[in-house]
């Protein structure tokens, strides 16, 4: 009878362990590294740079018209030293809190700080191509609205003696070169011609990540106030 009972009882089940804690390997904290990296430089790309632009915008604006207030007279060159902000870039369409300075320069701590024209270009008014770049995405994206420009938008460039009023007459969504096109800085882009008027070219890349495309549009003096 003893023995009956004792096969006829369920085995007894083993103790059970402790469960085991998953170990992050050396690949699983290279990842995590990686996307902190990923992660810190959107961020900086995206916000934290566009912070900083923005004051950097607003104190030039304040010293350039601080100076035109006091009188200063603009130097006697025919291009401002590189580096330098010279004039307030606004466009209508954009609302009335977009104000960009322009930077002489298209180097890329100059087009941190604003607006770059291009070491070809002439002075805003003057005769010729006054060519202008700006980042879309980073650094405050001045042009981040650049291809939503239409045919016949106006882009402002005021100085310290007059107010400069461009309209577009080529979009930059309908016009695409590559990075080393560098026929757009022409006098009259794309031709051997001496020009007959002032002009203005934008550009700006054309894809939201790094490519080797730029949008471009071009555009005409439509009028000049003098101050």
């Amino acid at each position: 009878m003893t023995d009956q009972l004792a096969d006829d009882r369920a085995p007894a089940r083993p103790p059970r362990r402790p469960p085991r804690r998953k170990r992050i390997g050396v690949r699983g904290l290279v990842l995590a590294l990686i996307g902190l990296l990923v992660v810190g430089w959107f961020g900086w790309h995206f916000l934290v740079s566009a912070v900083v632009a923005r004051v950097q915008y607003s104190d030039q604006i304040n010293e350039l018209r601080t100076q035109w207030e006091l009188g200063e007279p603009p130097p006697l060159v025919e291009r401002p030293p590189a580096g330098q902000a010279y004039a307030i870039l606004t466009v209508p369409k954009w609302g009335e809190g977009y104000a960009v300075p322009i930077i002489a320069g298209t180097e890329p701590g100059n087009l941190a700080r604003g607006v770059g024209a291009y070491a070809s270009s002439v002075r805003p008014g003057q005769l010729g191509n006054l060519a202008l770049a700006g980042y879309r995405t980073s650094h405050g994206a001045p042009f981040g609205k650049l291809l939503e420009l239409d045919k016949g938008d106006q882009v402002v460039i005021e100085t310290r003696a007059a107010v400069f009023t461009y309209v577009i007459d080529v979009p930059a969504r309908d016009v695409t070169v590559g990075a080393d096109d560098a026929w757009i800085l022409d006098p009259v882009p794309g031709t051997a011609d001496e020009p007959t008027r002032p002009t203005l070219t934008l550009t700006t890349s054309q894809d939201l990540v790094w490519s080797n495309d730029r949008s471009v549009a071009f555009g005409h003096l439509g009028s000049t106030r003098n101050k």
